[in-house]
């Protein structure tokens, strides 16, 4: 295996820095085609981070096309030149990152769906139950859609009755679709079958807090739902 001894990363965007570190090795030849890079254990050590800036940038690197992964085994050099095909998914680093996305939505989901469960109306509630029936049908017929998942989150900010909420998530549904990686990364994840029926009860408890104007229960629920999007999404 080939030993290099990366420079530790600090301050924000971690991904982009281990990602640049990485692909410069890989461009310089340090890493060469068909080399299995060093295991996540150890790249956290030599960058001095955690376990998700890693699965960040290696999920960027993937997208590239400069790394593919086989199950069980490691992460291997593909190539040290970013596709034509890719050359779009590269710009990913011009739009919101992934990490500012789930930062916000750990953050003010929770607080949306407080003022959700206190002031959802009968129509609001209606509107809730028949998104909820319709990811239940999905789920059960072994498919993840997003777009459901985005009305069911929208349909909570609606039933908040705060228009700059509405908008907030508005534009973190805006943001989740321009981002590549985030959609890289939701669909290798959300979409796994384990994932996917525990993302529908999360979101079936969801709407019962909001039923029943539950607004303390609402909060813990949201909270609990966030962390485990963020624990799908960078750890497992």
């Amino acid at each position: 295996m080939v030993i290099i001894n990366f420079n530790p990363v600090s301050s924000k965007k971690l991904y982009l820095q281990i990602y640049n570190q990485i692909l410069s090795e890989i461009q310089s030849g340090s890493f060469k085609i068909g080399d299995k890079l060093p295991p996540e254990r150890e790249l956290c050590e030599q960058f001095g981070v955690s376990r998700a800036p890693i699965r960040q940038a290696l999920s960027a690197l993937e997208l590239n096309g400069i790394i593919y992964s086989r199950q069980g085994e490691g992460v291997y050099v593909k190539s040290n030149q970013i596709a034509p095909e890719n050359s779009e998914s590269a710009i990913f680093f011009k739009s919101i990152s992934p990490e500012d996305i789930i930062e916000v939505r750990m953050n003010i989901e929770p607080l949306i769906i407080k003022f959700a469960a206190q002031r959802a109306t009968d129509e609001d509630i209606e509107d809730l139950r028949l998104t909820i029936k319709e990811m239940e049908k999905e789920t059960k017929a072994g498919v993840y859609v997003p777009e459901t998942d985005e009305k069911l989150h929208c349909g909570i900010a609606k039933a908040s009755h705060n228009d700059l909420f509405i908008n907030i998530m508005a534009a973190i549904s805006n943001a989740m679709k321009q981002q590549e990686m985030w959609k890289f990364i939701r669909d290798r994840t959300v979409t796994r079958p384990d994932y996917r029926d525990v993302n529908f009860k999360e979101h079936e408890l969801l709407i019962k807090a909001i039923e029943n104007h539950n607004e303390k229960e609402a909060v813990e629920i949201m909270t609990k739902h966030m962390q485990n999007l963020y624990d799908r999404y960078w750890k497992d």
